[in-house]
């Protein structure tokens, strides 16, 4: 399946994609959150949609996206996870996960614009693969891991460089101004995906292409980081694990390059879909 949210910010519905068809699934009364993945929401959703089939409303090609998720307990975040990008910014090769959060509070949808923020200097750009937690996760192996996956989505870490290195401190702050966690366009569960080891990850920045990676290149793969992160962390139903982004971004440029308004970020991942974000000065 295929879930996506919509409608106006924080009045969101649920819905879901079927053959690239948008339909309202808000009569069967739940968002996707926490709450609906604990309790076996996709299984039960996949049920009451095959029951419906023929009577659920479509949904309106212009009407506003919403993160395909409600906001979750927990962004995590793992940075310099592709080799590449690693090697750009100057940093050595991880021997271990990265691990930093980013504000709950930044979550948007995938076509929403992209606030600078006050006294912002060098906001940056990130595509990546964002991993969906679907049931309560501690301690748990890599093996099993996979089993804790409810699915799949297309990311967009904005990141203010300076907040985040000439600042001080932990990365956090130039991860979590509103806007820079951009979701969607929708969430696919894992059957949707053939192979998602091998996905194709691209981004441009006014038409001019970026980044253009592939998963394939991720250092520490999905089922170790969830894992990983169960032994530090308990991952609850409907967070998000956010997987590091390829080579291509502004602070590895020389000269470095950072957005400016009005400009126009475009990315997407193979069988993701893609999102386009304009760039607009603080109001």
């Amino acid at each position: 399946m295929k879930l996506i949210r919509f409608g106006e910010p924080g009045q969101e519905k649920a819905g879901v994609m079927l053959n690239d068809v948008k339909y309202d699934v808000s009569a069967f009364g739940e968002d996707y959150n926490e709450q609906f993945f604990q309790s076996n929401g996709l299984e039960r959703l996949k049920t009451y949609v095959q029951q419906n089939e023929g009577k659920l409303p479509q949904v309106a090609d212009d009407v506003r996206l919403g993160s395909p998720i409600a906001r979750p307990s927990k962004i995590v975040c793992i940075g310099l996870n592709y080799a590449d990008h690693a090697k750009e910014t100057g940093a050595a090769i991880p021997q271990e996960p990265i691990v930093f959060f980013k504000a709950t509070s930044a979550l948007c949808g995938p076509n929403d614009n992209v606030i600078i923020p006050k006294n912002s200097e060098k906001l940056d750009w990130e595509v990546e693969l964002a991993v969906i937690i679907g049931k309560k996760a501690s301690y748990v192996s890599e093996e099993e891991a996979l089993e804790y996956v409810a699915g799949y989505a297309l990311h967009n870490d904005y990141s203010e460089r300076a907040f985040q290195l000439e600042r001080g401190g932990q990365w956090v702050k130039g991860k979590s101004n509103d806007t820079f966690a951009p979701v969607g366009p929708f969430l696919a569960t894992p059957d949707e995906l053939e192979n998602v080891d091998n996905l194709r990850l691209w981004l441009t920045v006014n038409g001019k292409t970026m980044q253009d990676g592939t998963t394939a290149n991720l250092i520490f793969k999905i089922p170790f980081l969830v894992s990983y992160l169960s032994q530090f962390m308990t991952l609850l139903p409907g967070d998000m694990i956010t997987t590091g982004t390829p080579a291509g971004v502004g602070l590895g440029m020389n000269p470095q390059v950072y957005l400016k308004e009005g400009d126009v970020v475009e990315l997407g991942i193979d069988g993701l879909g893609s999102s386009k974000q304009t760039v607009k000065a603080y109001a």
